[in-house]
This record gives C-alpha cells, structure tokens and sequence, in this order.
C-alpha cells in the first residue's frame, strides 16, 4: 500500500505504456466501477497510436476547474468572455471525446469549429472576434497563427478587451508565438497536457512552465538515453493512469519562478508534429480531423496519413487484422462527403511506418 506520492515504493511500480492501455483497457477500469455508467474519450496520440480511455464526470469537473485557475493566470476572471477555436471535430458535434456540456450562456463560452477554414472564413474569425471582444482566446496553436497571419495581412485591429490567448493541444513554435502575440497584442500561455491527462502544466508570463501537481505527479526518467516523462493522473478515479509514458521528453527544474507560483518548475520537449492538409478547394484540414477518423476502430496499432498530391491522400496502418472492404469504403466516403468530394483517401496495410530521423513518429504529413 502506497502512503502518499512521496513513498518510495511509487517509483518501483512498473511504467504504462500506451500499447498496454490499447491492449488491457477494460482490465484497468477500477475495481467497483460499470463501464456501462462511464464514458469513453478518445485521443491519437503523439505517438500515432490510437487510443481509449474510461472517464466520468468527476474528472471533467476536475478538468474544467483546473483550465479556469490556467485561465485566472492571465487576468480573466470567471464570467468573462471565452472564444475556442476548436480543431476536433467530434468534440464540436458531441461524440466521441469531451462534448461541451456547460451552457454558453453561463459560462461565457462560445466555441468555433475550426477543423477545416478558408481564407473567406478567416476573414468572419476576425470580424467576430470583433465584435464579440472576448477576454480570453483559446485553441490549436497552428489554427490561431493561421488566424493572427491573416489579421496582421489585412491590418485588423483586435479589441482591446484581449487580456490572454491559450495555445493547446499540438508544440506552439516561436514564429507562431510572436505572429500571435503580434496580431492579439496579448500575452500567449502555452498549455501542456493531453486528451487522457489533462492539466499537466501551464506556462506562466515569465515563460516557465509550471506543474500543477495537484492535478498530476510528474516524473522525469532516463529511458533509452533521452528523459522521458511519466505522468500519473490524480484526476481520473475510473481508469488510473499509473506512471504513464506520456510520449515526451523533458526534465523537472529545481528554483523559483519570478511569477511566485508555488507550483514546481519542468522543461519539455514535445514528440508531437502535425501538418496541415489542402484541399483542390482551398479548404484547409486540421490533423485531428484524420486522427479522429479512426475513432473505435479496433484493431490499428499504428497510423499515419501523407498528402503527396493534391488531391489525393494515403493512409498507411500497422494492424492486427485485414481492414474490412466495407470499412474501408466508409472512411472514404467519410473523407469525400465531409471535406471535399475530390480527395481520395488510399489505404494500405504495412508492416511498419517509418519514423522520423530523429526518432518520432508524424501521423499527419503534408508532403506536397
């Protein structure tokens, strides 16, 4: 029996790795819990694997307080103006990940889906953001650059109601940082987690990320010669997240921040890499359109989409089983119907993807 976080027998419990959360999923729902009363989330993972998880209620009121107390880091404060603009699409509609239950109204929300946008759409962003004057703005890093770009472009003036932008969900380079904090004229707040472990740690105005562990307690451990983190969740009492491979590499800090957080420093460095897919029309596709396309698929241990032509894209898996013809012919149809009628998807089984030369794994590539 562990007595607290800081027992030493914590670190002698083996690491969970995401093949065996793929492969023992049902086994790790706790004990006393019906998995009929649960719901499931989903995520593909930085590492390309697709993954399921249990989670309830609980763990998303967890979640929302700690993305409000992020939030109060930058100046808001509870009822003011929130604007996402959101790349999962399943999220938007209500299925499949964390749908947005709490009413707009209440909350001061409004959420956009931004899974594909045209320039004509950029443009209606903007003129919103406008006349809306949200406090906060939040979102995937690579959509909310696109978006700041196209401000900067026309000479846009934001409202002066901005106090904050949050990146999330994918690595926010510095180009992308600076054309944001150009176009907003605020401060951006990286945040650091994942769909199965979120609230892992918010980058504060002094440019240090910092952990909250009172949502999560976060290691840093040599495993194949790089510093890889294990992250156990404090959150989810359904399914526990042990000691999980989250999938990047990073090292805990030791000092103080000039912020005064009391929370602890780390430094990270992300294995997550996307692309942005064209259509022959103009549309252009967030990644987690296509990571989600697999969404309760079983079977797939690894994927990655790749664009070498304009309209056409290929999706190669490592599976443990032949795809269905019938299966196949739905994701296609999915694909034509949902983005654009002249985009074929290819699909093909491989033994195995390639990685990267630096060892990671891109599940979404445009190759054009």
């Amino acid at each position: 029996m562990l007595h607290g976080l800081d027992d030493p027998a914590l670190k002698s419990l083996p690491i969970l790795l995401k093949d065996e959360v793929v492969r023992h999923k049902d086994a790790m729902v706790a004990r006393g819990m019906e998995k009929r009363n649960l719901r499931i989330g989903h995520t593909g993972g930085s590492t390309g694997r697709p993954l399921a998880f249990y989670y309830d209620s609980h763990k998303i009121e967890l979640m929302r307080a700690g993305m409000m107390r992020s939030y109060m880091w930058s100046g808001w404060q509870p009822g003011e103006k929130i604007l996402n603009f959101w790349g999962a699409r399943q999220d938007i509609k209500g299925g499949g990940g964390f749908s947005k239950k709490v009413d707009d109204y209440i909350s001061a929300e409004t959420t956009i889906s931004a899974y594909e946008y045209t320039q004509a759409q950029l443009h209606e962003w903007a003129k919103y953001i406008q006349s809306y004057k949200p406090v906060l703005l939040q979102g995937y890093a690579s959509i909310l650059a696109e978006l700041a770009g196209y401000i900067i472009e026309q000479h846009m003036r934001m409202p002066k109601s901005l106090k904050g932008v949050f990146s999330t969900a994918e690595v926010l380079y510095e180009w992308q940082r600076e054309t944001i904090e150009a176009a907003f004229a605020c401060k951006v707040f990286n945040q650091y987690g994942s769909r199965e472990i979120p609230n892992i740690a918010l980058e504060c105005r002094h440019g240090n990320f910092h952990v909250f562990t009172d949502m999560v307690y976060l290691e840093s451990v040599n495993m194949q010669h790089e510093e890889r983190f294990l992250v156990t969740s404090l959150t989810n009492r359904v399914m526990p997240f042990i000691r999980y491979e989250i999938g990047d590499t990073g090292r805990l800090r030791v000092g103080d921040c000039p912020c005064g957080s009391p929370f602890p420093l780390m430094e990270v460095e992300f294995c997550r890499s996307n692309d942005i897919i064209v259509t022959q029309s103009g549309k252009r596709i967030y990644p987690s359109y296509f990571i989600h396309l697999l969404d309760g698929v079983k079977g797939i241990n690894q994927y990655q989409f790749v664009q070498n032509e304009l309209n056409r894209i290929t999706l190669s898996i490592t599976a443990t089983s032949q795809l269905s013809p019938g299966l196949q012919e739905s994701l296609q149809r999915r694909v034509q119907n949902e983005i654009d009628s002249g985009l074929m998807l290819e699909i093909e089984q491989v033994d195995e993807i390639r990685r990267t030369s630096s060892g990671k794994h891109r599940f979404v590539i445009n190759a054009r």
